[in-house]
C-alpha cells in the first residue's frame, strides 16, 4: 500500500477514526501524487478511493501505480444512494475542518448520510512536516533556481527600473529555467516601500541608495522555495547599515540554532531579545515550514512551544521595525 496513506491510517486508528474524507488538493497530492483540479480522496475501512470528473480519469490512472492501491472512480458512475455505502459501519469519519467551508460540511454530511464527522486537527499537515529525501531534493532544486535568479538580478537591476518590471523579470526567469512558476506573489519593494513585508510591486522607479526588498520563490514539481533578500542601489545609507548588520547577525545566529530538538519559542526569543536591545521590533514571524505550500506548519514564533525535528524544512527571515 502507498506508505503515506498507510502512515495516515495508523494515525487515524490512534484517534479512533475509521475513515477520512480528504478534500484539500495539496494533501491529496502529498498522499497520492495526484495533481488535478478537482476530486476527493476517501480513506475507507477497506480501501482507498479517489473520485474525480471524467476529464481527469486518464491523467489520474497514468499517475498511479498498482502499488498505490487506490481505486479511481468517476463522479458520473456513482449514484446518490451509493455514497452512504463508502463508510458503512464506521462510527467516526474524519474530515478537514480547516479546509472545508461550513456549507461544504453540510453537503458532505448529507451526501454520505452521516452524523459522525469528526475534526482531524491538520493530521495530514502534521505528517507533511517531516520531509523525505525525495521531497528535500525537490525543495533544494526549487531553492537552486531561486539562488540563480537572485544572482541574475544583481546584474539585471538598474536605476529607473520599476518594481513591476523587476517582479515580471523574476517570474519570467523562473518559467524559463525549469520552474513550474512562482510559489507566491513576488514582492519587490523599494525605498520607503521596503519597510512593508508584503508589498505589492508598483510603478515606483528605483533610485540611488534605495534599499530594495525582494521576496520571491518558485515551485518545482509542486515544491516551493522562499527567499527574502535586501539589496541597495549603489550604496548603503549610514543610518541604515547598522540595522542591516543587526538583522544579518541575528539571521546567522538563528541558523546555528535551527536543529533537531530545538524549542521554537526559545529560538524565537533569542532573536526578539536581541532586537529589543537594539531598539528593533520583530514585525513578521521568524519563519515557517516550507514544502508543497509556501507557508506550512511549524510556524516559528513566540506562541509556538513546539520542537523542531530532523528533516523539517523551515525559513529564517527576520524582519524589523526601527523604534
Amino acid at each position: 500500500m502507498n506508505e503515506r496513506i498507510r502512515f495516515l491510517r495508523e494515525q487515524l486508528k490512534r484517534l479512533n477514526i475509521e475513515g477520512m474524507i480528504v478534500s484539500n488538493p495539496i494533501n491529496i497530492k502529498y498522499l497520492t501524487n495526484i495533481d488535478v483540479e478537482s476530486g476527493v480522496l476517501l480513506i475507507t475501512r477497506k480501501e482507498n478511493i479517489f473520485i474525480t470528473h471524467t476529464m481527469h480519469i486518464d491523467e489520474v490512472n497514468n499517475t498511479l501505480t498498482i502499488n498505490d492501491e487506490i481505486a479511481v472512480m468517476d463522479y458520473n458512475d456513482i449514484a446518490k444512494d451509493d455514497y452512504e455505502n463508502f463508510f458503512l459501519f464506521c462510527e467516526n469519519v474524519g474530515f478537514e475542518e480547516n479546509f472545508v467551508t461550513y456549507s461544504e460540511y453540510g453537503k458532505i454530511k448529507q451526501k454520505y448520510k452521516m452524523n459522525n464527522l469528526v475534526e482531524t486537527e491538520k493530521i495530514i499537515q502534521k505528517q507533511r512536516m517531516i520531509k523525505d529525501e525525495d521531497e528535500i531534493d525537490l525543495i533544494k532544486k526549487a531553492c537552486s533556481i531561486t539562488d540563480d535568479c537572485f544572482s541574475y538580478l544583481l546584474k539585471f537591476i538598474k536605476k529607473e527600473m520599476t518594481e513591476k518590471e523587476i517582479a515580471l523579470e523574476i517570474e519570467n526567469y523562473f518559467k524559463l529555467h525549469g520552474a513550474d512558476g512562482v510559489a507566491f506573489d513576488t514582492v519587490v519593494a523599494s525605498g520607503p516601500n521596503s519597510a512593508i513585508p508584503h508589498w505589492k510591486p508598483t510603478d515606483r522607479k528605483i533610485m540611488a541608495a534605495d534599499p530594495i526588498l525582494i521576496d520571491m520563490g518558485c515551485k518545482y514539481k509542486g515544491y516551493c522555495s522562499d527567499m527574502s533578500r535586501t539589496i541597495f542601489m549603489g550604496c548603503i545609507l549610514e543610518e541604515i547599515k547598522p540595522i542591516y548588520d543587526i538583522v544579518l547577525k541575528n539571521q546567522k545566529a538563528i541558523n546555528r540554532e535551527l536543529r533537531d530538538n530545538a524549542n521554537i519559542k526559545w529560538v524565537t526569543s533569542v532573536l526578539e531579545n536581541d532586537f529589543e536591545t537594539n531598539r528593533l521590533k520583530l514585525i513578521h514571524s521568524l519563519g515557517h515550514g516550507l514544502g508543497l505550500e509556501t507557508h506550512e506548519i511549524p510556524y516559528l514564533n513566540q506562541k509556538n512551544e513546539g520542537i523542531l525535528r530532523e528533516n523539517m524544512v523551515v525559513t529564517n527571515e527576520p524582519r524589523n521595525l526601527y523604534t
